[in-house]
C-alpha cells in the first residue's frame, strides 16, 4: 500500500517574513511537455480522472515515474485509497479530451471512450491515447498545494501509428506539425516581358534600313588603282566597240 510522507521543515519555503512568493506559471508555461490523463477506479467503483502535464521519469530499475497533481482534487484522493493508476498519454488530436478532464465535468467518462483491461490500474482511453502505462503508488509527498505521487509502472501499452498532443504557452500542439522538415523554397515566377515602345520600335526599324543600305555601298567593288591589276571581266558583261 502506499505511503505520504510530509517534507522535512527544511524543505519548506519561509514566508514568515510576508515577503510575496514568486508566480512560477509563467516559467513552466514556457517549458513545453505532452499532455497526459490520470485514471483509477475509485473505492466506490467510479471511475475518476484528470488532466496532467506534470510527470517525469525517475528510475529505469525499478521503472518509476512521477506525477504531480493537485492535492484537493477527488482523483487524487482516489489515486492515494487504492494505489492504483494508470496514465494515459494524449495523442495530438485529442485536445478536446484533455479540455474535458481539465473542466471537472461530472459526466466526462460518459462523454469519451475508455475500457477496463484485466489487471489495469484505471480506465483506458482507448480512443484517445497514444501510450498507456498502469501502475502502483509506491509514494506520496505532499508538499504546497500538489502531491508528488510516486508510481512504478507494471504495464505498457503503445499504440502505433499515433503522434504526442504538446503543451506549452499555454496553447496545443501537433508533433507533427512541430517536427515537421520544411520543403525547399518555391521557386521566383519569371518576371513578365515588357513590350518595346512605339516609338523605339520605329526608332529600330529605321537603324536596320541605315545599316543595310550602309552594307550596300559598302560591299560594292572599289574603282581599281594604277598599281592593282583590272579585275577580270565577267563573260555576261558588255564592252563598247
Amino acid at each position: 500500500m502506499s505511503r505520504t510522507s510530509q517534507p522535512s521543515p527544511s524543505l519548506r519555503a519561509d514566508q514568515s517574513d510576508g515577503a510575496a512568493e514568486a508566480d512560477i506559471r509563467p516559467l513552466m508555461s514556457a517549458f513545453p511537455s505532452g499532455v497526459s490523463v490520470i485514471t483509477t477506479i475509485g473505492t466506490d467503483s467510479e471511475p475518476r480522472g484528470m488532466t496532467c502535464s506534470s510527470l517525469a521519469s525517475v528510475a529505469l530499475s525499478p521503472p518509476t515515474i512521477v506525477l504531480c497533481l493537485r492535492t484537493q482534487s477527488p482523483t487524487v484522493r482516489a489515486v492515494l485509497e487504492t494505489g492504483q493508476v494508470a496514465v494515459n498519454l494524449l495523442h495530438e488530436n485529442a485536445c478536446p479530451v484533455s479540455d474535458l478532464f481539465a473542466s471537472g465535468a461530472a459526466d466526462r467518462f460518459a462523454r469519451t471512450e475508455w475500457r477496463l483491461p484485466l489487471g489495469a490500474g484505471g480506465p483506458h482511453l482507448a480512443a484517445a491515447a497514444h501510450a498507456v502505462a498502469d501502475g502502483e503508488v509506491v509514494e506520496a509527498v505532499e508538499f504546497g498545494d500538489h502531491t508528488a505521487v510516486f508510481v512504478r509502472v507494471t504495464r505498457v501499452s503503445l499504440h502505433d501509428g499515433q503522434e504526442p498532443l504538446l503543451y506549452g504557452k499555454r496553447r496545443y500542439a501537433r508533433w507533427t506539425d512541430a517536427t515537421a522538415v520544411p520543403g525547399p523554397p518555391a521557386a521566383a515566377p519569371p518576371l513578365p516581358a515588357i513590350p518595346a515602345p512605339a516609338s523605339a520600335a520605329a526608332s529600330a526599324a529605321t537603324s536596320v534600313t541605315s545599316t543595310s543600305s550602309t552594307v550596300s555601298v559598302t560591299s560594292a567593288p572599289s574603282a581599281p588603282s594604277a598599281a592593282s591589276p583590272a579585275p577580270a571581266v565577267k563573260e555576261t558583261a558588255r564592252v563598247r566597240p
